[in-house]
């Protein structure tokens, strides 16, 4: 059953600044050169492995040219945008435009209101106010060997649509993808100890 995102949780997605993504580049620096489907990426019908194989390709703006993006100037800090030579579908949208912030990438979508988009991805509310609008539902939780080699690591992607005030009347629709490592397990119920009558104490009858 997909878990509730709390506004918090879904805040996070939107606004982790790409220094998440260059702390975890070495570590995926052997990675071979991204052969998957953007739009797969984009919807979270991709998985994690294919979002960080990507990771190469935004510390090196020659290996984006060869797929075909050019880099953009960075109007959010939050945020490495590309322009794309040819345009990509994400939710049934075209976008020749898309950024990636943290463990997440967004296509930035000509539509004024997110909120359209979110009711029909049916997804949850964050954040709906005026100014900010942040809408997301867990697409899939998958358990996983992690990389310590222990099972029980999970997985994530989460849909996400939002805005951001550095692109005014755009809505940002995309995925964000996860590896956390196990819940601590729960301590087991211990009973409470029973402290033994002292000497001379007075007994129940």
């Amino acid at each position: 059953m997909p878990r509730i995102l709390t506004a918090s949780t879904l805040l996070a997605l939107a606004l982790l600044a790409p220094a998440a993504i260059a702390q975890e580049g070495d570590a995926t620096a052997a990675l071979s050169a991204p052969t998957g489907d953007l739009s797969a990426l984009l919807e979270c019908r991709a998985g994690r492995a294919d979002f960080m194989a990507y990771i190469p390709v935004l510390r090196d703006p020659l290996k984006a040219i060869a797929l075909g993006w050019r880099p953009l100037p960075q109007a959010n800090p939050f945020m490495i945008e590309y322009r794309l030579n040819t345009p990509v579908s994400v939710f049934g949208h075209q976008s020749d435009h898309i950024a990636f912030a943290g463990d997440g990438v967004v296509a930035v979508l000509d539509l004024a209101d997110p909120r359209v988009l979110a009711r029909e991805l049916q997804l949850e509310t964050g954040i709906d106010t005026p100014e900010k609008a942040l809408f997301g539902r867990e697409a899939r939780a998958t358990e996983v060997t992690g990389p310590d080699g222990a099972p029980g690591w999970v997985e994530t992607a989460v849909i996400n649509v939002s805005n951001v005030d550095s692109h005014p009347g755009k809505t940002l629709a995309g995925c964000s993808y996860s590896l956390d490592p196990p819940a601590p397990a729960e301590e087991a119920d211990v009973p409470p100890t029973v402290a033994a009558p002292s000497p001379g104490a007075a007994q129940p009858r």
